[in-house]
């Protein structure tokens, strides 16, 4: 196996698993492995990624130098994810031992398999390995899960501290929590990353001109709102408090509401029909006129509460240069003080929105903010203090 063929110095392999896989199409990990890959400076490293496919099963191939091998699991629903992920260890386990991989790092990004990683984790050890999880945010808060799935969450982030040799954290809040809820446990803090966009569309580029006109807004002339399309990113108080505000501007909310249950019980709820100024308009995917559609907002509203640092939020911080946010650690932890903060007390938005539209100057909000993603969300930076954890402290 070529991508497998060992150098005569030593290697350090590590695999990484709990992602969809290359090349990145989804969502957060699946973008942190793609710049942990892209970005790598450590000839000393070779990256092994499991691929999330229903097509092929134990294929190779490569991705900027990156094993990357295939995994297929049973369509099993929920569950499918589980068996991805122990599917993936097994077959990592068997690469180590047919190619005799000297102390190999196993990083699992998310707690899916949490119950049963005392299992995975004896084996591991057994090979000479470690064990590294990112335990992601407190996903077993999420409202999206079933009570009984949100218990089994939760105690599988149990099991995952208990057994892991280190638990890397993307946000101070979430390494805080960890330490705070259990006992012995390792950890290290390792922030997600961005780029502030040096590459500009202009107003006269046609898919502007087509976007704006097709939604019908103006440069400045709107609030933004950009994430997953769920109750615990707080769009019915954002929605409400908006609607409670005097502003003239527009909201634009750009998300995956199409076709989903929880938009019919929003509008039900909200009556947003009534207020032309509240925009659905979708999802988003071409980076480019997205980071314009950011730069172009006179502000942008942030109300994801559950997780570590948001990638969202870092794009915002890259590019808009007035940012509201929902006033709890995990995201003060990361805009300190370039943004202005809101509750979900009612009327507390609203004020907010009222007092901002009042603002003349924003450049030196934007200006503190692009300086935080300077000096400490760079992938530069992130993937030196990746290299520097998988070569000198394992």
């Amino acid at each position: 196996m070529d991508c497998l063929a060992r150098m005569e110095k030593m290697m350090q392999d590590v695999f990484i698993i709990g992602s969809r896989g290359l090349p990145a199409r989804y969502g957060g990990f699946e973008t942190f492995v793609s710049e942990l890959i892209n970005h790598q400076k450590s000839s000393d490293i070779k990256y092994h990624v499991a691929c999330l496919s229903d097509k092929e099963h134990h294929t190779h191939f490569n991705f900027a130098d990156a094993d990357c091998f295939t995994i297929n699991p049973p369509q099993l629903g929920p569950a499918r994810v589980i068996a991805y992920d122990i599917m993936a260890i097994n077959y990592a386990l068997d690469l180590v031992k047919t190619h005799d991989l000297k102390e190999p790092i196993f990083y699992i990004l998310g707690n899916t398999i949490g119950a049963f990683i005392w299992h995975f984790a004896n084996k591991i050890h057994k090979v000479g390995g470690l064990l590294y999880v990112n335990p992601d945010g407190l996903e077993w808060k999420r409202s999206k899960w079933s009570r009984p799935i949100q218990r089994y969450l939760k105690y599988a982030e149990k099991c995952m501290t208990k057994n892991a040799d280190l638990i890397i954290s993307d946000n101070i809040g979430i390494e805080n929590y960890i330490q705070t809820t259990y006992s012995n446990v390792k950890t290290r803090f390792i922030a997600y990353g961005t780029e502030i966009n040096s590459r500009k569309l202009s107003s006269d580029d046609p898919r502007v001109k087509q976007l704006f006109k097709k939604w019908n807004i103006k440069s400045k002339g709107y609030y933004l709102i950009v994430g997953r399309f769920v109750p615990e990113n707080n769009y019915e108080t954002a929605i409400r408090e908006f609607m409670a505000s005097d502003t003239k501007r527009d909201l634009v909310i750009i998300c995956n509401h199409q076709n989903n249950p929880y938009f019919e019980k929003l509008s039900l709820k909200t009556n947003l029909q009534q207020d032309k100024r509240v925009k659905f308009v979708g999802t988003l995917y071409e980076k480019d006129l997205l980071d314009y559609v950011r730069q172009k907002a006179f502000a942008y509203i942030h109300g994801h509460e559950v997780g570590g640092t948001n990638p969202g939020l870092l794009e915002a911080l890259a590019n808009t240069d007035l940012n509201l946010v929902l006033d709890v650690d995990f995201n003060k932890s990361v805009a300190g003080l370039s943004s202005f903060y809101w509750t979900k007390k009612e009327g507390n938005l609203a004020k907010l929105i009222n007092d901002s539209d009042q603002q003349q100057d924003l450049s030196t909000y934007g200006d503190r903010a692009k300086a935080i993603i300077q000096e400490n969300y760079t992938w530069k930076k992130i993937v030196e203090e990746y290299e520097d954890l998988f070569l000198n402290e394992s």
